[in-house]
Order: structure tokens, then sequence, then C-alpha cells
């Protein structure tokens, strides 16, 4: 299954409850400000309450607001590769 998800998620063996869920999470991902009231309808549609829905937006936007700060900090990047990024932007 982990295989699938890392290869197209779209293709993968998912029941409607974790494609939906997927499918709001990539959208909130990837912008935010697209996401509409028409999506929560869809997560409702597909068996999540309200509070599920709450749920799975708070912690989808928890792991980008994290990944972004490490992202932004060099955490777990190759030394080597923060460096030579370092040299880069002193021109």
């Amino acid at each position: 299954m982990v295989h699938a998800l890392e290869r197209d998620y779209e293709k993968a063996p998912l029941n409607r409850l974790e494609r939906a869920m997927l499918d709001y999470v990539i959208k909130l991902t990837k912008d935010a400000t697209k996401v509409r009231p028409e999506d929560h309808d869809r997560l409702r549609d597909a068996g999540f309450d309200d509070k599920g829905i709450l749920q799975i937006t708070l912690i989808a936007s928890w792991f980008n607001y994290i990944n972004r700060v490490a992202d932004a900090l060099g955490v777990g990047r190759d030394r080597a590769v923060t460096q030579q990024d370092s040299a880069r932007a002193r021109g």
C-alpha cells in the first residue's frame, strides 16, 4: 500500500473515505485558498463529520507547517548540500 501511495495515490487501492480524505489533504497542501465548502461536503458525503473534517484539516496543516519550518532551517538536509546552498546565496 505504501508503494502504491508513493507512486500515485489516485491509483492506490483506497476506500471511499480514504480517497476523499487524501483528495482534500492534497488540495489543502497545494493551495489552501482553493478549498471550498464543496470540499467539506465531499468529506461529509464520504462519512466524515465536522469534528473529523476539523481533525484532518488541523493535522494536515500542522504537518505542512512543521515541514516548512524544517525546510527553512535546513533540518534533515545533508550538511554538504546546506553549505553549498549557503555559498551560492552569498554569491
